[in-house]
């Protein structure tokens, strides 16, 4: 399917201030939920520089002097040289709903909003200690991988992402959850963080590829709600819009029966996603766009 033309959604207020400070407070917490974004807590195939011993073994023609142990020299009165485990940078992947239904919001802002301040809290604590970060969209025609970029340059092609919007009204798009989570496991060779970020209304099976990933990666669920997507105000006849598939309904919501029937829907919908991601031990965290999210997403990130 052709990638739609991106929109940045009527009525955006954009995620409000990040203050620099939680960010300090999330940087070490977000890097031990990684577990490797620390100097020498994931390691590299071969030998190389780094800070654990590897292999202590006499010196031959070649060897670089500087990793001449004195302590061993000394001790066998042969010439020894260190060998360590080389250390490598964590690699985040951050997967991000492009939906048209990340478009919709009725509190203080949209969906999109909310995702967006998540991505880029995400992206620079990715690129804090040497990491690199990577973007994958998906929601709005074939998903998009922006490869893994370090300091500076990862983090403003992060920022070029975010501001092009979101797909518009009517673009419905089949399995885009399920098709971005199997495209990171193939391009994402080496183990990292793994974060999706979106509304989670994806009707297709995306249970199998999430797990693939879990299998190798950290993986992070945050899913972003509004608060009128659970219930319905009693209001008389209302029209509603389906904003995937730009399909049109009336419902009279001051029938209780209505109101208490799409509440029970939109309850087993969550729990579904809820179950299956316990069910395959991946973290689940879930923002809202009432309210402050960045406080809520370092309550769960602590």
């Amino acid at each position: 399917m052709p990638a739609p033309r991106l929109t940045r959604p009527v009525g955006r207020q954009g995620p409000g201030a990040i203050p620099h400070g939680l960010l300090e407070s999330l940087d070490l917490i977000v890097a031990r939920r990684a577990s490797g974004a620390l100097p020498g807590d994931r390691r590299a195939a071969g030998l190389g520089s780094g800070t654990e011993l590897a292999q202590l073994r006499p010196y031959e023609v070649g060897d670089d002097v500087r990793q001449i142990d004195a302590a061993a020299t000394a001790r066998t009165g042969v010439p020894h040289v260190r060998l360590h485990v080389p250390e490598r940078t964590l690699t985040t992947w951050i997967a991000l709903d492009l939906s048209p239904s990340m478009a919709f919001g009725t509190a203080d802002r949209l969906k999109s909003d909310v995702a967006e301040g998540v991505t880029h809290v995400i992206g620079r604590l990715a690129i804090r200690r040497a990491g690199r970060v990577a973007l994958m969209t998906f929601g709005a025609g074939t998903p998009r991988l922006i490869p893994p970029r370090a300091s500076k340059p990862g983090f403003v092609a992060l920022q070029r992402a975010l501001e092009e919007g979101v797909a518009p009204d009517g673009h419905h798009e089949p399995g885009a959850l399920n098709g971005a989570l199997r495209r990171i496991g193939r391009v994402a060779t080496q183990p990292g963080l793994v974060v999706v970020i979106s509304d989670w209304r994806d009707e297709d099976d995306w249970t199998r590829s999430l797990g693939a990933l879990a299998q190798r990666h950290s993986v992070l669920a945050i899913e972003v709600r509004d608060p009128r997507e659970s219930s319905v105000p009693a209001v008389g006849r209302l029209a509603l819009v389906d904003p995937e598939t730009g399909e049109r309904i009336e419902v009279d919501t001051s029938r209780r029966s209505v109101r208490d029937r799409f509440e029970q829907i939109e309850r087993e919908r969550r729990e579904k996603v809820a179950r299956e991601l316990r069910r395959l031990q991946v973290q689940q965290i879930v923002l809202s766009t009432e309210g402050d999210w960045l406080q809520a997403l370092g309550r769960r990130l602590s």
